[in-house]
């Protein structure tokens, strides 16, 4: 075994991946998550981003207790190996779980802090090699995915969304961040004490990050997510819980048209936006429909209307609901389906056009 492996670490192969073998270990745990997360609130899914972040804390202080020396030699050795490969499988575990989460509850693009981090970490990864630079990495590239997972999953767990909510999660996170800190000072005191200041600086710094992203809405609403959002030209319930809608037939090439995204109103029509929201079990809150016009005189949206309505967690296929408005003007609109506070899960841009009849209508059931 070993004499193959000599001979594995000869090849070209062999040496890209011993000289990048952390980075390979973090794209590795990335990967892993794109395979095996699927739904929020589902008990698989949460132990496996469990288990990413006690492998975490686990693995970090068994590097330092190796980094002190304070096993015995053969177990300090495989400690400053394997477990710096631990670290970052879980690290990176963690934060492609954030991305596919935070990514399903608004608009991929507004997923860019998690891509921008993960882009970070890896060219870090590749040219931080000091040992006192590593720490603080460490611990800056560990606070904003525990961040992100406590306010991942005390929502779930508690059935509650909002800002105290999300206050109270970060508190946690700091916690917890804490107690590892204060482990670390205890099994290399001396080095802990040099680079005290700057992990307060970046743990602090991050910690008011998270919050600015939050309170300016540029975090989603996790961890609420849009399966689908659509303008239509009538929507109806039935008792048995499906929605009948109603949208102008596309051309014969556009196979991938379910709603409305040219409205040409007859007399009297109403046009209508349906969402359909996830919520895990045990959610209720509100979300609103936010109706706005394009302004071209001022080169701005303006709002129409904000309407909002109740959804309840628990359905496998989402919380259906729609509103709708009767008074509009030509030219282009939105939809965006938003939290009470704002924070935006999706939107459905389309244009008014009363220059045309409207054609023919197909229906789709949901």
């Amino acid at each position: 075994m070993r004499r193959l492996l000599r001979r594995f670490k000869a090849t070209k192969l062999g040496r890209f991946v011993e000289h990048h073998w952390l980075t390979l270990a973090f794209v590795f745990g990335f990967l892993n998550d794109f395979l095996l997360l699927n739904q929020v609130d589902n008990l698989f899914d949460n132990l496996i981003l469990l288990f990413y972040v006690v492998l975490a804390i686990i693995s970090i202080v068994l590097f330092y207790t190796a980094v002190a020396g304070k096993l015995s030699d053969k177990w300090n050795e495989k400690m400053l190996t394997y477990a710096s490969i631990a670290i970052q499988y879980s690290f990176g575990g963690i934060l492609s779980g954030m991305l596919i989460f935070y990514g399903r509850s608004a608009s991929f693009g507004d997923g860019w802090p998690y891509l921008l981090l993960i882009a970070v970490i890896i060219y870090l990864n590749e040219r931080v090699t000091k040992k006192s630079g590593r720490l603080v990495l460490m611990l800056s590239i560990f606070f904003p995915a525990l961040f992100s997972y406590m306010v991942l999953v005390v929502p779930v767990l508690l059935g509650e969304m909002g800002d105290l909510i999300f206050i109270g999660s970060g508190l946690l996170a700091l916690l917890i961040i804490g107690v590892l800190v204060f482990i670390l000072k205890l099994i290399i005191p001396n080095f802990m004490a040099l680079q005290m200041r700057m992990i307060v600086f970046s743990i602090g710094c991050i910690y008011a990050g998270m919050n600015f992203l939050y309170f300016f809405n540029i975090i989603p609403p996790i961890p609420l997510s849009l399966n689908d959002v659509g303008i239509y030209h009538s929507v109806i319930r039935f008792e048995n819980g499906q929605y009948q809608l109603k949208y102008e037939a596309g051309k014969w090439w556009q196979f991938w048209k379910r709603s409305d995204d040219v409205f040409h109103p007859s007399i009297g029509d109403n046009a209508y936006c349906f969402a359909n929201v996830f919520a895990p079990t045990r959610l209720s809150t509100e979300i609103y429909h936010h109706w706005e016009y394009y302004d071209t005189t001022l080169n701005k949206w303006m709002t129409h209307a904000r309407i909002p309505y109740p959804i309840h967690g628990g359905r496998q296929d989402g919380y259906r609901g729609y509103t709708q408005i009767g008074s509009y003007r030509e030219g282009k609109w939105r939809c965006s389906v938003e939290t009470e506070r704002g924070q935006v899960l999706g939107r459905e841009v389309f244009q008014i056009d009363d220059s045309l009849k409207t054609s023919e209508l197909v229906t789709r059931v949901d």
